[in-house]
């Protein structure tokens, strides 16, 4: 490099400057430069959400109670550890001073087609299972006897092997699940899920209970679970969204499950099976206004049979919820004031709920 930069001087210029330039090589190949930039760390994306609610309980032949729940807080990490390799890791607050993992998986994804996850996730399960309280379309979600009832270790999640893929409109998942932490049977859980939207397709593994109008959706989804010879659990469910003029939405929610000897709502029972209905109206915002109002009503019926003895008798339980929401930014800021009805024919009181939810993410 001395000799190009001095030209034809070279000779005497570097017998005279040798020394000095040497030096200063060898001081500026010792210590790093200040102006030399620190590698570049894998992108890493911080996420978190809260959940808080005033509920009033009113239970036959009890007093009525007035409770200010905690009723979740979420922390989300996720990132890139190499290329088409990324991971997760995501933690909740139950409400009850417990902080539980939910989400510890390594996520190899190849493409749309071919996805991989390993560690603890979402099973293929109904579509409630796959959006969960943070993107549900109404408040009570899990509270009627049908909506997730598969089997889990934590909030919904068990530990395992996930393949996914997405085909255009149809969506494709399986995996293999631990059953001692699920179930207690030392036997392997096998999970798989089949989806097929004629409308918009829902890209990636995870859904909504609603897009809030960004979509005119029309899906019906096909889930079941098995473990051994005799416990199986199975659902088919189905989403309809279409946009209203204005910035609007209507959409409808549907979804039967039935679960024999593999989850449910009451242990005591070896069977049970029902479905709900649920419908919304999205109103186009109003003019000054930052949010969305929207109206929601749904009914569902679950039957539960077969209990472990004679004094287990059937029973039915009939849940009528209404929400009267405040949308301000989709899921990431909502207030929902709910009304809750829970009916049993046997066993359980009736009770009413009602009250407001606010959630936040970001």
């Amino acid at each position: 490099m001395l000799m190009r930069f001095v030209g034809n001087t070279h000779r005497r210029t570097a017998r005279c400057l040798t020394p000095a330039l040497l030096a200063g090589f060898l001081l500026c190949n010792a210590a790093p430069s200040s102006a030399q930039a620190p590698p570049a760390l894998p992108p890493v994306t911080v996420g978190a959400g809260v959940q808080a609610s005033f509920v009033h309980t009113s239970t036959d032949g009890a007093d009525s109670t007035d409770t200010f729940p905690l009723n979740s807080v979420r922390l989300y990490v996720s990132g890139t550890a190499a290329p088409k390799v990324k991971y997760m890791f995501n933690t909740e607050y139950d409400g009850n001073n417990h902080i539980n993992v939910l989400d510890a998986a390594a996520q190899f994804e190849l493409s749309p087609m071919v996805n991989f996850w390993v560690g603890r996730m979402l099973p293929p399960s109904d579509r409630a299972n796959l959006y969960g309280p943070y993107y549900s379309n109404e408040w009570a979600v899990f509270t009627d006897g049908i909506q997730d009832g598969y089997p889990f270790l934590a909030t919904g999640r068990d530990n395992g092997f996930l393949y996914w893929g997405q085909f255009s409109k149809v969506k494709l998942s399986g995996g293999l699940y631990d059953g001692p932490t699920t179930t207690g049977d030392k036997t392997v859980m096998t999970a798989g899920r089949a989806q097929v939207d004629f409308w918009d397709a829902e890209d990636g593994y995870y859904l909504n209970g609603t897009y809030y109008g960004a979509k005119n959706l029309l899906a019906v989804g096909l889930a079941g679970q098995v473990q051994g010879s005799n416990k199986s659990a199975w659902n088919v469910d189905f989403l309809l969204e279409k946009k209203v003029p204005g910035g609007g939405a209507f959409t409808i929610e549907s979804q039967y499950n039935k679960y024999s000897k593999l989850g449910g709502y009451n242990s005591r029972y070896g069977e049970s099976h029902g479905a709900y209905g649920l419908a919304s109206f999205l109103f186009p915002p109003a003019m000054g206004m930052t949010g969305k109002f929207q109206v929601m009503g749904k009914y569902a019926q679950a039957n539960f049979t077969q209990g472990l003895t004679r004094i287990d008798r059937d029973y039915t339980q009939k849940t009528t919820e209404l929400n009267l929401n405040y949308i301000i930014r989709d899921f990431n800021a909502r207030v929902m004031f709910f009304f809750k009805d829970t009916r049993f024919d046997a066993v359980q009181p009736n009770n009413k709920q009602v009250g407001i939810g606010v959630q936040l993410q970001i």
